[in-house]
């Protein structure tokens, strides 16, 4: 594993890189959820690249490895909103298709991080997006257990924390984690629209969504606390330019009793889910849709 330092913008990204020893099938970057920092991928990262992939994670400004300074703190007062973030995934993506330009380039999204390819510029470089526990966000769409606290969550806590502290204090909360504040007050205008975030942004992310024309194949657990079967479909609706696919897997069918939102990157599915990835990647990769070379006709659909 290899450590790299890029700019988006003025913003310093923390990058990892795992190359394997013989030449790559393709290259895969790992779009993290909503404060996740790109430790918790580190284990499926090394095992990918041990399948043959050259995989690049990284922090989004404000999270992680890309956090200025050394402690929270340091994201009082500090400037990102998710637009940024995109824009960070867009420079990773650029630095990745550069390191490796022969080959494919696959997003693997886990939440938040198959939201944001549709706001992305060069999506003309991506070949295929992988969703994981990925879906729209409205409040609506959440998990029963998580709609029963969501609207004092989005409605007290959120911005009375985020104008206190300057910043939403996740940690000390333990909800979601510490997150700049112009994330978290656009992630609430977000969820708290039907749409998500092309209705609550307007027709031009709407348009950017749309010109999308790479496939997305989207795993959704069925014990997902946060995420619904309903809300994937929504999310996955969003990319009207793309032809879309999503597979439910359950706990029972692996013989364990938990996968959940967070689940797929442990280590005690490196035999069951893990292969599953890869097995998504390859079949993208065999049939070589979506690519820049040879773009989708503009087909919309979704199958179950």
């Amino acid at each position: 594993m290899q450590q790299q330092t890029i700019l988006s913008g003025a913003a310093r990204l923390a990058l990892r890189i795992h190359a394997p020893a013989t030449p790559a099938r393709a290259s895969v970057v790992i779009g993290g959820a909503m404060g996740v920092r790109q430790d918790y991928y580190a284990a499926f990262a090394e095992w990918l690249c041990g399948q043959g992939f050259r995989v690049t994670t990284f922090d989004y400004r404000g999270l992680g490895d890309s956090l200025p300074g050394t402690a929270s703190g340091g994201l009082r007062g500090f400037k990102a909103d998710l637009f940024d973030w995109a824009s960070d995934y867009e420079a990773v993506v650029d630095t990745a298709k550069a390191a490796l330009p022969g080959a494919p380039l696959y997003l693997l999204g886990h939440s938040l991080g198959a939201q944001l390819p549709g706001f992305l510029n060069n999506q003309h470089q991506v070949d295929g997006l992988l969703s994981i526990a990925a879906g729209s966000g409205y409040w609506r769409d959440n998990a029963p257990q998580l709609r029963r606290l969501i609207l004092y969550f989005w409605y007290v806590l959120v911005p009375v924390a985020t104008r206190l502290f300057g910043y939403f204090p996740g940690r000390k909360l333990r909800k979601v984690g510490d997150l700049p504040a112009g994330v978290m007050l656009q992630w609430r205008k977000w969820c708290l629209h039907p749409e998500y975030s092309v209705g609550a942004e307007g027709e031009g992310a709407r348009l950017r969504y749309g010109r999308a024309r790479f496939p997305v194949r989207a795993l959704s657990m069925s014990d997902d606390e946060l995420m619904t079967w309903r809300g994937t479909h929504n999310l996955l609706k969003l990319y009207t330019g793309a032809e879309c696919s999503v597979e439910r897997i359950t706990p029972a069918e692996l013989g364990v009793g938990r996968i959940g939102h967070f689940g797929f990157f442990r280590p005690q599915f490196s035999d069951s889910l893990w292969p599953r990835a890869v097995a998504v990647l390859e079949r993208m990769r065999q049939a070589g849709i979506g690519t820049a070379a040879t773009p989708l006709a503009g087909v919309a659909g979704m199958t179950t």
